[in-house]
C-alpha cells in the first residue's frame, strides 16, 4: 500500500485531544501552506481558505461557539453540550475552512452555463483541502474532528478576526495530542459500494 493510502486509512475521528504540543506552529503551518497550494480546486479557482487558530485564538473559537449555543439550547440541556464544545477546546488548535463567495460567484459570470455547479463544485473543492489536512495532521501525531456549528458562528468568527464578508465559514477543525482511541469503525460490504467494468 503507499504511504498516501495508508495515511488515508490511518486518518481518524479523535474527541479525546490535549493541549500538549506534538510539532512545533511552523510546521502546522506548513502543512496548512502545502495543502492549499496543492491541493486540486475546480477551474483551478483556488477558492478555498483557511484560517489557523493556536493558543488563546483557538480557545476563543470555542468560547464563541458556546456562546452562540447558549442562546439557542435550553439551560437544562446546555450541560452535554458545554461538555462536548470544551472537549474541542481542550485541543491545541482549529482550522477554519472558508469558501471565498467572490471567487465562486466570478465564475458562475464568467461561464454561466456552469452557474448551478459552481456553489457545489467549491463545496467539492474545501472538502478536499479538509482531508488533505486532516490526513497531514493525523501523520504527524495529531488527532482531529470535523465539526460544522455554521451558520451559527459565522458573523461572530468573522468579526472576531475581521475576516473578508466574502468569506463563508464551511467546516471546523479542532486538533490535538490523542488522549483516548478513536471510536470502532465500521465498513460496509465494498461490493455494494463499488462496481467495475472491463
Amino acid at each position: 500500500m503507499s504511504k498516501l493510502l495508508e495515511a488515508i486509512k490511518n486518518r481518524r475521528t479523535y474527541y479525546g485531544i490535549s493541549k500538549e504540543q506534538v510539532v512545533s506552529d511552523e510546521k502546522i503551518q506548513e502543512i496548512v501552506n502545502e495543502a492549499v497550494l496543492h491541493t486540486p480546486s475546480a477551474f483551478n479557482s483556488q477558492s478555498a481558505r483557511v484560517v489557523v487558530l493556536l493558543g488563546e485564538q483557538h480557545d476563543k473559537a470555542w468560547d464563541l461557539t458556546s456562546d452562540a449555543l447558549r442562546k439557542i439550547v435550553p439551560a437544562e440541556n446546555f450541560s452535554s453540550t458545554e461538555q462536548k464544545i470544551n472537549s474541542f477546546k481542550a485541543g491545541y488548535g482549529t482550522i477554519l475552512f472558508f469558501e471565498d463567495q467572490e471567487v465562486v460567484e466570478g465564475l458562475q459570470k464568467s461561464f454561466p452555463s456552469y452557474a448551478d455547479n459552481f456553489p457545489i463544485w467549491s463545496h467539492h473543492t474545501s472538502a478536499m483541502h479538509q482531508l488533505v489536512i486532516w490526513t497531514a495532521l493525523e501523520e504527524v501525531g495529531f488527532g482531529a474532528s470535523l465539526q460544522h456549528y455554521n451558520p451559527l458562528i459565522d458573523d461572530a468568527v468573522a468579526a472576531e478576526w475581521s475576516l473578508p464578508s466574502t468569506w463563508k465559514l464551511v467546516a471546523q477543525m479542532p486538533f490535538g495530542k490523542p488522549t483516548a482511541k478513536p471510536g470502532e469503525k465500521e465498513f460496509k460490504a465494498l461490493e455494494e459500494r463499488i462496481k467495475v467494468f472491463k
